[in-house]
Order: C-alpha cells, then structure tokens, then sequence
C-alpha cells in the first residue's frame, strides 16, 4: 500500500503552553441517553496508546453529566474526570463548548494532546478550537504513536478513499496536538478501571460572548436493531433492492436472523430506500464489523473505503465482474431475490 509523508505546511506561532515529562491527552468524551458513546471509547484506547496520563471531559446539561461521569470514571485508562453542566450544554454544540474547552487548554495548561473520536460534533468542536490557538489539527487518524526522546508524534490516517495511507508527524514545537479517531480503527476501552475510579472535578460552564447558533431539534432514528456504527454483524442493500418497501422486506428477515443492524449504500439512500443514517460509505459511515453482508451493492469506491476493514465480507450480486468480489471473502453470483430467502431459511434451520 502507497504510503505518504506529509510535512506541516506551515510554521506555528510558539505558546507558552506548560510542557510536561510525559504526555498527558484531554480527551472529549460524548454521551447519549447517560452512556458514553462507544467512539469515545476508542478515542480513550487512541489517547492510552500516548503513553501518559489520560484526563478526560464530560460536558452536558442538568440531569444529564451526573449518571455519565459515575461511568467514566470506572473507565480503564482513565486517571481524572472533568465535567461541566449548564443548559448551555443541551445539546453541547460545538459554539458553546469551545470557550470552554479553550479555557483549559489556555496558559499553564497541563495537556500535551488534545483528542476526540472523528464524530460529527468533533468535526466542528476540533478545528475550532485547533484554530483559536493557532495549531494545526490531524483528523481521522487509525493509529498513533507517541516518541518520548523527542516529543514528537506520529499518526496515520487513510487518504484518497482509503487507498493510500499518509504518515503525518507532529513535531516537538507544536506545543499542543490535537487528533480526532476513526473509532473503527481501535478496540473500545473497557468498562472496568481495574485500578480502581478516576478522580472527579467539577468545573464552571463558560458563556460564550456571542453565538449565531441557535439548537432547533434533534431528530434520532429509533431502532430495536443494535447500532450500525458498532454492530458485529451488519447486512447492507443496494440500489438493485428497487424501492423502500422491497429493501425491508428483503433485509429485515436476514437482519433479524442474524442478529445484525441494517446499512445501505448511497445509491440506495439517495433513491429513498432507507434512512440517510443507514448510508456506509466514505460520505457515510465507517464500519469494521465481524461480518457484512453486501447485497445488490455494485462496490463504488466510496462504499469500499467505509467497510472494506469488515473481518468477513460477503457479497451477492448478479454481475460477476462488480467491483464488490474483488473485496469479497465470500462472493455468490446470482439474484439476490431468490438467494436471500433461500438463505434465511437455512439459517432458521
């Protein structure tokens, strides 16, 4: 695989940041209904993988922090918990978290990197914050690796829809480095601090001077299935499903026999066939399941660079030169309307 080494492109206005003798990563970590979101949990396996102390922050509204920090602080690799609540923080955007999270990284401040999971809310929150302080952000990394003799660190991220891996590194003058996760790309840290629970602080909310932005609603897709971006076992269609009604009836019984969540490829959800939060795909999502189940999906690079990691990869397609077998581990050329039942079947058996 090509590999790439990219220099920074510009020099960094120095700061006058507190160095430390090892690393030691903030780490934002994101909830949903009073869990932490798995991303962040690889994002802390990411920061771990430093080699320093790992801190993390908790940021929410009323009712919301209280149940979370309990559950991180139980975190292996965690040593401290920040958290901060205000309604300024429901839901924490990216306008209103930022003065915060600058506050901490201001003069004296005692962290060296600054991470996160590659979620929609770090796309925003990252570069924000990167950019008030003048350094330039690495995003999407798939792994890290941090050299102690010259404090400098090394990542890698996935370029041209995964077909070329860049070597980026991070020099002993940038002061503070910040890196955002492909979440698939590290194993979720576990659960349990076998070390016994972080230490706790509350910190005060910072109200922002002024926000254009203001937080309308937030829509979630409801599901009984387990959640695509984690799921060890996900079944996919494409635009061959023909339309919405055809695509559930099709999947849902494969889905449900096998215990798996249900994706699409974007010509699917561009069609209307299923939900956009369904879409795999470099404008998607990324997975690395235990096993996918391409169906009808031609293979466009964009649909590969989002599950091509998968463990197990299986495909049913009617044309046998689509690009999908070439990624395949298992490969059925046929008609998928007449594979799939078939299939079901057998494993109900």
């Amino acid at each position: 695989m090509l590999r790439l080494c990219l220099l920074r492109p510009r020099a960094i206005l120095f700061r006058a940041y507190a160095t430390s003798p090892s690393p030691h990563a903030l780490l934002f970590i994101e909830h949903q209904g009073g869990e932490v979101e798995s991303a962040s949990l690889s994002a802390l396996t990411a920061a771990g993988q430093l080699g320093g102390k790992v801190t993390g922050l908790v940021v929410g509204g009323p009712g919301e922090v209280e149940g979370v920090v309990e559950k991180a602080r139980k975190l292996k690799g965690l040593s401290k918990v920040l958290h901060s609540t205000s309604k300024l923080y429901t839901p924490p955007l990216p306008e209103t978290v930022s003065p915060l999270l600058q506050s901490l990284l201001s003069q004296g401040s005692p962290y060296t990197h600054v991470v996160s999971s590659h979620s929609a809310t770090a796309k925003s929150l990252i570069p924000r914050v990167a950019g008030k302080l003048d350094i330039q952000p690495v995003s999407d990394v798939t792994s890290v690796q941090h050299d102690a003799s010259d404090n400098s660190t090394t990542y890698t991220r996935l370029i041209y829809a995964g077909n070329a891996v860049a070597t980026v590194k991070a020099p002993a003058d940038m002061p503070l480095k910040f890196f955002t996760v492909r979440a698939t790309a590290f194993t979720a840290a576990s659960p349990q601090n076998e070390g016994g629970e972080a230490e706790v602080e509350a910190i005060d909310p910072i109200t922002p001077e002024s926000s254009p932005t203001t937080h309308v609603s937030t829509s979630l897709a409801k599901s009984d299935r387990p959640d695509l971006g984690v799921a060890s076992r996900v079944v996919s269609g494409g635009r061959a499903l023909k339309n919405a009604e055809t695509f559930k009836a099709t999947l849902d019984p494969l889905a449900d026999v096998l215990g798996a969540a249900v994706g699409a490829s974007r010509a699917a959800v561009d069609a209307g066939y299923a939900d956009n939060s369904l879409q795999v795909g470099q404008t998607g999502k990324v997975v690395a399941p235990e096993l996918y189940v391409a169906l009808g999906i031609s293979g466009a690079i964009q649909h590969l660079a989002g599950m091509k990691d998968s463990k197990l990869i299986v495909a049913v397609n009617k044309d046998a030169d689509a690009p999908i077998f070439q990624v395949a581990d298992v490969g059925l050329v046929g008609d998928l309307f007449e594979v799939v039942p078939e299939l079901v079947e057998k494993l109900k058996k």
